[in-house]
């Protein structure tokens, strides 16, 4: 106990000064205020093709600030201004003055091609035993075969763990605050999700729900000026009201800005976009685009556009995360053959779009008005 009582006297310490009183949800008037300050948002969520997972990205022994850099000219080139990035826990942990500067120098180049990423603090997605080091390589024919969830099972479920996870948000935001460079943070990609590809996770979404309420919490008490939110996934009622899950209503109540995910047909994200139009306030699509699916880029980013959702498509470059891989190929993996079209991705390992058709509409519409959807030519 005694043990118990001084590590938390250590970590308190190591907490940056907050203020008194944690700033407020934003009002619908302050998250429409900045909406306004923004350009029409478009881009990827954002892994540079030499990582497998977030850990591989960003550990100091396989960071790529020279691929970084020239992927992210990639998206300049056809009009993207905004990234979703995946941050990690255990990375604050192991070097939290290293991971600092590489989110810093991440930042530095980004700016300069124009691009605010998103970050994304917690994960519930893919693997819930994540190890620093040394990623494995990725399993032959299988889509996001080495992804990691942030916290994992066994941290999740000791609530001791739950200060050190209060010291990385309050660390990491309270470091990049005021930094203009940042568009925003999403606290927690798809809380709910339950990761069924892997064993032993029973009663893991009350213990995420009760996190996912302390870390906007944590997040507000940092004072950030940017917004914060927790996209919405599953489930088809997301109305005021509605009957969404209680994760939905938790998610929807606390967030600055409404953020959602969907792999649908065009009839459905649109369905979606008007249910969250009640909330009043900015709408960003945050994860979309799965052709296999129906979730289309052709389909989906006009809908978009006309009214004025921010868009940003699971997967950019071809490389270690093997999205281009539909989610089957974890029952069927595609070793014998490709797919008939990717699942995920805009452009190919060595830089030439996969399809310049998809790369032509994103530019046409990221350099039209907002709410302005151009005509074909």
């Amino acid at each position: 106990m005694r043990m118990r009582l001084y590590l938390g006297v250590a970590i308190a310490a190591m907490l940056p000064a907050l203020p008194a009183e944690a700033r407020g949800r934003w009002t619908e008037a302050q998250a429409r205020a900045w909406y306004d300050r923004q350009p029409w948002l478009v881009g990827s969520n954002y892994t540079p093709a030499s990582a497998i997972n977030q850990l591989e990205m960003w550990q100091a022994e396989t960071w790529d600030p020279r691929r970084i850099d020239h992927e992210l000219g990639l998206a300049q080139g056809i009009g993207m201004n905004t990234m979703r990035v995946f941050l990690h826990d255990q990375l604050w942990v192991q070097d939290p003055a290293g991971f600092q500067r590489r989110i810093d120098q991440y930042l530095t180049i980004a700016k300069a091609h124009g691009i605010r990423p998103l970050f994304v603090l917690f994960d519930s997605c893919w693997d819930p035993d994540p190890k620093l080091g040394p990623q494995h390589p990725p399993i032959p024919g299988v889509h996001n075969s080495g992804w990691v969830q942030g916290p994992g099972m066994a941290g999740l479920r000791d609530r001791a763990n739950w200060p050190k996870y209060r010291t990385y948000v309050q660390g990491v935001i309270g470091a990049f605050k005021d930094d203009p460079r940042i568009l925003g943070w999403d606290l927690w990609n798809e809380p709910d999700n339950g990761a069924d590809q892997y064993k032993g996770q029973e009663g893991k979404e009350p213990l995420v729900r009760a996190m996912l309420a302390q870390v906007f919490d944590w997040a507000r008490a940092a004072e950030p000026s940017q917004p914060l939110t927790s996209g919405v996934w599953q489930g088809n009622d997301w109305t005021p009201g509605g009957k969404g899950s209680a994760m939905d209503r938790l998610q929807l109540a606390q967030s600055d800005v409404i953020t959602f995910h969907d792999y649908s047909w065009p009839e459905t994200f649109e369905r979606r976009v008007k249910q969250l139009q009640g909330y009043n306030r900015p709408i960003l699509c945050t994860e979309y685009m799965a052709r296999g699916n129906g979730s289309t880029f052709d389909g989906s980013l006009p809908i978009a556009k006309r009214y004025n959702v921010a868009m940003m498509n699971w997967g950019f470059v071809d490389g270690r995360t093997q999205t281009r891989l539909p989610w089957d190929s974890w029952k069927r993996p595609y070793v014998l053959e490709e797919p008939t079209i990717w699942f995920h991705e805009v452009f190919r390992g060595d830089g030439t779009p996969y399809r310049q058709a998809e790369t032509d509409l994103i530019r046409r519409l990221a350099t039209a008005p907002k709410g302005v959807v151009p005509a074909v030519r």
